[in-house]
Order: structure tokens, then C-alpha cells, then sequence
């Protein structure tokens, strides 16, 4: 039997299809990338926002035809779609043989079988506790880096988020428990570990009722061959001195922080029902530059929140010149039904959400054009991603780059290098995302 597997939204997603993956495989089932070869299609989906839930929907459809032609014996549904639309996933496409919410895929072989003897299968257990896999994951990374989900849910409710809602609430996984997962992925050659969850910074409160995301850190800067440790998704209410601490005196840990501010206006903050204001994202900025210098701060933003009005909105373009951040991506607010913003009565014209994100990014471009220029001369430790086609160069990531989100640095040389490689990179040149280098 053929598996096509296709994973859709966050990087957290993705750690829960390469557990399925990994389970699928070991009962012998093989992967291809060719849907007219998949026996079995499994669409790992989301729905954290409008494009990414019309996505899903269109890749399921898509899917579906292969099962009307008979190519497909098995279409499995699972992820954030399908926790959230069960009923409708199975009225509106009929093709669809099984069901696996957020926190019941290590079901998913279950859900093979039963769905290859043409019987319907449902699985959506209770969002408490976490799904309990036996098999090791199935990296899609590439093999040098991979993500290490530290935790399920979430409790901050933000009025425009429906992740607690199909995610349930924040749930940690043991510290023994991810240092054993660390470990066997750096025995696989993963030599980059990221950090990951709804929010990270809240790590352990469930499970120790204290914050020890600074003890994990403590924990897996141990682990033997592993380079190095980055964090995503720290909510900045919630960074605290022991976690700053843990990323100075840990060598592994990447001088990298996202930091989600979603905006900086009081009132638009106070609507989203976040747990910062303006005052207090400027001295969490502050303290952390004060104490890492060369800390890297990525964060990202929402345009278009209802009732933000054009005053707020150049506020925050006034917040971004003064603070200057290293990485920021905006996106566009989408209503999520069930959500409280969603009832807003002041929700603003699309044109006027897009208008706002282009402001955004065109003085983004700016700042991080003349931060990389500052890069200049700098000697950096580099991961290989690649080779440049037809070119004697490679491209490259830096401790300021995160996979996928951030820029790369591109590297000249005539030398044969190999994905996964750390070389030392001195900066030579800077375009507005990435940055030109050489081999030292």
C-alpha cells in the first residue's frame, strides 16, 4: 500500500504528521509524492485563519477526485479542520472515509484499516491529556533540523484565536519525556532543535506550577552533537529573568526570541484581550537587549483588528521605527466564527486590512535592509540548506533565521559542501531579507 501524507498550517501541525507518518510506515506502508500512486491520502488540515482553512477545504476536494476515480481506497481527514467540522467535512464530502481530530492522532492507523474495509471512522477524543505514540517520528525536515513540540493547547483565550478551542487547554509534556524525544532525533543527525508550542514561555506551569521552559533549556544544552536550540512563540508577558538567564549561560540556545505582539496600541490590545500594552512591550524589549546584545527578536503582527483605527495603525508604524525588530511578518486579520472579535461590530474593509499589512511590510523592508547592512563584516556560524543551482554557492541560515519564516545567507565559494553542514560565514553583503557571505 502507497501513503501520499499532506500536511497543512504550523510547524506544530507538522510535528504531529511526522508522528503519523512515522506510525504508518512501520506497519509497512510506503510514502509516495505522486497522488495517482496513493493507495491511502491522509490531509493533515488547519483553520487558524481563513486562507489557511480554504486551503484545507480545496486540498481535500482536490483529494476527493481521486477517490470518485478509484485511485484512492482511503481519504483521511485529521488536524484543526477536522476536530472543528467534523459533521459538516462528512456531509459536504462524502469521499472522505475517517476523522481524526487534534488529539486523537495516534489513532491513525485505526483509522487506515477501518477505512480500507470501507467502514467510517471517527476519532475525536477529549481534548485533555496528550495522544501517546510508540513509534518514532518520520522526519520531513530534511534531517539536520526538526521541532520539538513542548506542549498542547492553550489557556490565554485572545478574542480573535480559535485554537483553544481545537486545541483544548495548555497541556506540557514532561521534561524527561522531551530530552528522551531530543535525543534520539540528534542520534538521527538532527543537529537543530526548535522549540515549539501554542506558547512555549508557559512551558511547565501545568505540570511543575512554575514556568521551566528555563529547565528544559537547562536539560537539552546537555544533549551530546546537538549545535544548537531556538526558541519560537514566547508571548512576552510571560518571558521571565530565569528564562533570559538560561539563554545567556547555555551556550546551544540561540541569542533568536519570537515574540508574537500581535500590535502595540492599548486599546487594540485590551480588545484582543491580550495581557500586555504599549509601556510594557518596550521595556520587555528593553531588558532583553539590554541583557543579550545580540539577540535577534521576531515578531509578528495583526493589520485591520477590528476598530483599529488609522491613528492606532500609525502607531504601530511608529512603534516599529522605534524598536526596529529584526524579523516581523503581518498578517491580515480574518473573523474566526466562535470567536469573540468575530461579533465585533466595527470590522474593517479588506481593502483597508491589506493597505494597512502593505504599510507594514514596506517599512519593514527598510529596517531590515539596514540591520543587515549593520551585519557587515560579522563572522557567523552557518547551517547548509542548499546549493544554488548552476552557481558555485550555497545558501545558508544564520542563529538570526528560523526555517521557513525568516531570510538565508547566500555563500560564495568553489569548496563542496553538504546540506546539514556548519560552516563560519563572514558577512559581505545585505539585501533587504538575506544576507551575501563567504567562507572563512
Amino acid at each position: 500500500m502507497k501513503l501520499l501524507f499532506i500536511s497543512l498550517g504550523c510547524d506544530k501541525n507538522l510535528v504531529d504528521s511526522e508522528y503519523m507518518i512515522g506510525k504508518l510506515t512501520s506497519e509497512g506502508i510506503e510514502l509516495t509524492n505522486f497522488e495517482e500512486e496513493a493507495d491511502i491520502i491522509v490531509v493533515n488540515s488547519c483553520c487558524f485563519i481563513g486562507d489557511a482553512k480554504e486551503e484545507s477545504i480545496n486540498t481535500i476536494l482536490e483529494m476527493a477526485e481521486y477517490k470518485k476515480a478509484g485511485i484512492c481506497k482511503a481519504l483521511i481527514v485529521t488536524g484543526c479542520l477536522a476536530q472543528r467540522y467534523q459533521d459538516e467535512i462528512k456531509k459536504e464530502i462524502p469521499e472522505v472515509d475517517a476523522i481524526i481530530g487534534t488529539n486523537s492522532y495516534d489513532s491513525i492507523f485505526e483509522a487506515v484499516k477501518e477505512a480500507l474495509k470501507n467502514n467510517y471512522y471517527k476519532s475525536l477524543k477529549e481534548l485533555k491529556g496528550l495522544p501517546k505514540m510508540e513509534t518514532k517520528r518520520s522526519l520531513t525536515t530534511g534531517g539536520h533540523y526538526a521541532y520539538l513540540k513542548v506542549a498542547e493547547g492553550c489557556n490565554k483565550r485572545c478574542t480573535y484565536c480559535i485554537i483553544p478551542y481545537i486545541r483544548g487547554n495548555y497541556r506540557s509534556v514532561p521534561i524527561e519525556e522531551l530530552v528522551q524525544q531530543a535525543k534520539e532525533l540528534v542520534a538521527g543527525g538532527v543537529k537543530e532543535i526548535i522549540l515549539v508550542a501554542q506558547e512555549t514561555t508557559l512551558y511547565g506551569i501545568d505540570l511543575y506550577k512554575e514556568k521551566s521552559l528555563h529547565k528544559l533549556l537547562d536539560e537539552l544544552n546537555k544533549i551530546e552533537g546537538l549545535k544548537w536550540i531556538r526558541i519560537l512563540y514566547c508571548y512576552p508577558e510571560e518571558i521571565y529573568d530565569e528564562l533570559i538567564d538560561s539563554i545567556i549561560r547555555n551556550e546551544k540556545v540561540c541569542h533568536y526570541l519570537d515574540m508574537p505582539i500581535q500590535h502595540c496600541n492599548d486599546d487594540v490590545l485590551k480588545r484582543m484581550h491580550r495581557k500586555t500594552n504599549n509601556a510594557d512591550l518596550l521595556r520587555i524589549i528593553k531588558k532583553l537587549r539590554q541583557r543579550i546584545p545580540d539577540i535577534t527578536l521576531r515578531t509578528t503582527l495583526i493589520c485591520g483588528f477590528p476598530g483599529e483605527t488609522k491613528e492606532a495603525h500609525e502607531q504601530m508604524l511608529e512603534f516599529m521605527n522605534e524598536v526596529e525588530f529584526d524579523r516581523l511578518g503581518a498578517f491580515t486579520y480574518s473573523p474566526e466564527e466562535g470567536t469573540p472579535a468575530a461579533g465585533y461590530e466595527d470590522q474593517i474593509d479588506e481593502e483597508v486590512k491589506k493597505d494597512y499589512q502593505a504599510d507594514v511590510m514596506e517599512l519593514q523592508e527598510e529596517i531590515s535592509f539596514d540591520k543587515n547592512e549593520s551585519m557587515k563584516g560579522r563572522i557567523l556560524d552557518a547551517f547548509i540548506e542548499g546549493k544554488v543551482a548552476d552557481e558555485n554557492a550555497y545558501v545558508g541560515r544564520t542563529y538570526r533565521d528560523a526555517p521557513g519564516v525568516d531570510g538565508y545567507i547566500f555563500i560564495n565559494t568553489d569548496e563542496e559542501l553538504m546540506t546539514g553542514d556548519m560552516v563560519k560565514v563572514k558577512v559581505t553583503g545585505a539585501y533587504e531579507y538575506d544576507l551575501i557571505g563567504e567562507l572563512v
